[in-house]
């Protein structure tokens, strides 16, 4: 491995390391029913995010939940002794992407044959805290003491 591309690696690794991600490849979902899904919890916090997949009625729901619990799961490996609620973590991102499409015939009449397309999808789900910056926080509270006086 070449220098540059080793830099490139570190570069990636460290960048991925405040964030806890789950991925779920070759789901028998299209992705375009999966989208619909993503969509719905994209930028939420984690807890509301499960109560609206567990409501849901659709089936890709079942998926992206137990996927969103994996991810949970991850950020428990990574920090040891720390409490979910006082963590404030959130959906940063959710993408899915198309996976194998499997082709399939089926008969037609006067001896044609279509073509059917078993679509696949692989969805990722990342994770991340919700921590404001220390500035916007002094900021709130100069601004509340100004109120208040």
């Amino acid at each position: 491995m070449g220098k540059r591309k080793r830099d490139r690696a570190t570069a990636l690794k460290e960048a991925r390391k405040g964030e806890y991600r789950a991925v779920l490849r070759n789901d028998p979902v299209s992705p375009r029913k999966m989208r619909l899904v993503a969509d719905m919890i994209r930028g939420l916090d984690v807890n509301k995010a499960l109560e609206i997949l567990k409501y849901s009625n659709k089936e890709a729901s079942r998926r992206v939940e137990k996927l969103i619990l994996s991810a949970i799961a991850n950020w428990q490996e990574k920090n040891e002794g720390v409490r979910i609620e006082e963590s404030q973590l959130f959906v940063r991102e959710v993408f899915v992407d198309p996976g194998r499409t499997l082709k399939r015939l089926r008969p037609a009449p006067q001896g044609r044959a279509y073509r059917i397309r078993k679509r696949s999808n692989h969805i990722t789900v990342i994770l991340d805290n919700f921590v404001l910056p220390e500035n916007v926080t002094e900021e709130t509270e100069n601004a509340e003491k100004t109120n208040i006086e």
